[in-house]
């Protein structure tokens, strides 16, 4: 993709070797480094870095917050964007939901950090458009992939590290010091308190927490008819409530208040006026149906299915769930595992299996299952939804994970149509 840059010796910039010429500069990054032989074989204006244009896409005219951790990234941020629209500020936002600015969506689903030139561009739009925070969740495979280069981030943010992502960094270790590396340097971060595996500059750090000594501190919540909570900034104390459910949303909730506060220059008292009008992330213990009960979720490692499990652990529930193939094998076990530790029947089922069989897959998910579960198995995820729905008595709760919002199943490389709600909703209309 070219970029038109005004003002400049070269007309436009692009990261792609083959649209390279005398009128474009090759900006060179860690990812294309390997194709350096072939741009320049194609007589660029100039090989340049990112760093070199970040003050012409405005970089330098925004705030930008970044967050990064296994779990929670979406949501925070989504939180974060909501509360500061609330609040009067003009906001963009950057993840695995797509690219919104000031309350609009700009782009649909992309990677959950795009390409460095991709990140420039978004950053530019939203300076053009008056933003004044730049919102963006930060995955590992950027921080490794330098995928974040010349960006100075006014906020850096830390939900937690769990197990993820190890068919590529190989170790939990490897993935908690990638992590981790996000927060070695002196600018202002944010760090989950209770994430034992954090590991950070303390130049300029603030924390958040449940369990330790915070400088954001929850000293009292419930979890009755969504969250609610009493915050403790050194001397100052300030309750919050909001419809959202599960402990796991403290932890959100916390995190993007503390942030706001960190950058906005508002009082605690005017953020908790907008914290309850965040109404949650689609695909994130989305409710689909109220009679019957059935709720969606993103939950897709151990952690994140274990969140997810104990908010709703006073409910018989019977969990539909997969994994995705090409991905971490290790944490497959794990998640069959916690499931059975929670859920009253498990349905496993494929995810999106990619370039793996999906009988493979629920196999390695099994072997993490107690023998004495209730377990009913299908690859069709479709058949396996409506085992359960079909299944599901008065008062029991249907949760399906794995997915969330997205839309489609890939099998091969190859996308299909497919919708956990929407699937759901037909499965039900059509019984009924």
């Amino acid at each position: 993709m070219k970029i038109a840059l005004p003002n400049c010796d070269y007309k436009y910039v692009s990261e792609n070797s083959q649209e390279c010429n005398a009128e474009t500069a090759f900006v060179l990054t860690a990812q294309n480094r390997k194709y350096l032989d072939d741009a320049k074989s194609r007589n660029p204006h100039s090989i340049i870095k990112a760093v070199d244009i970040a003050d012409i896409f405005g970089l330098n005219r925004i705030k930008i917050i970044g967050i990064t951790g296994t779990n929670g990234k979406t949501s925070t941020a989504s939180a974060i964007y909501s509360y500061l629209l609330d609040l009067g500020f003009k906001v963009a936002m950057q993840g695995t939901r797509g690219f919104f600015m000031n309350d609009e969506v700009v782009e649909g689903k992309s990677l959950t950090t795009p390409s460095v030139l991709n990140t420039y561009r978004h950053i530019y739009q939203a300076v053009d458009a008056g933003c004044e925070f730049f919102i963006m969740e930060v995955s590992s495979h950027a921080i490794a992939q330098e995928r974040i280069e010349g960006i100075e981030f006014e906020l850096k943010i830390l939900t937690n590290i769990t197990q993820d992502h190890l068919d590529y960094h190989k170790s939990l270790e490897e993935y908690a010091r990638v992590k981790n590396s996000f927060f070695k340097d002196g600018g202002k971060k944010l760090i989950n308190r209770d994430e034992s595996k954090a590991d950070f500059n303390f130049k300029n750090a603030y924390t958040y927490g449940l369990e330790n000594s915070a400088t954001y501190k929850m000293m009292a919540y419930s979890l009755n008819e969504g969250i609610s909570g009493i915050i403790q900034h050194f001397q100052e104390v300030v309750p919050f409530h909001s419809d959202l459910n599960g402990f796991f949303n403290l932890y959100n909730t916390l995190a993007a208040f503390a942030a706001v506060h960190l950058v906005s220059g508002k009082s605690l008292e005017e953020i908790s006026d907008v914290v309850g009008n965040f109404a949650g992330v689609s695909g994130r213990m989305e409710m689909v149906s109220l009679n019957p009960a059935v709720i969606v979720d993103f939950a897709h490692t151990p952690d994140g299915m274990a969140q997810v499990l104990n908010a709703l652990k006073e409910k018989e529930l019977l969990v539909v769930f997969g994994a995705g193939g090409d991905r971490d094998r290790s944490k497959r076990p794990l998640m069959g595992k916690i499931a059975a530790s929670l859920a009253k029947k498990i349905y496993l089922t494929s995810d999106n299996p990619r370039n793996e069989d999906p009988d493979e897959i629920i196999k390695q998910i099994k072997s993490g299952i107690d023998e004495r579960c209730e377990l009913y198995i299908n690859a069709n995820r479709k058949e396996a939804i409506a085992k359960a729905l079909q299944e599901q008595l008065e008062g029991e709760v249907v949760l399906v994970l794995g997915k969330g919002d997205e839309a489609y199943q890939i099998i091969y490389d190859k996308k299909f149509p497919f919708d956990d709600r929407e699937v759901i909703r037909e499965i039900i209309k059509e019984s009924k």
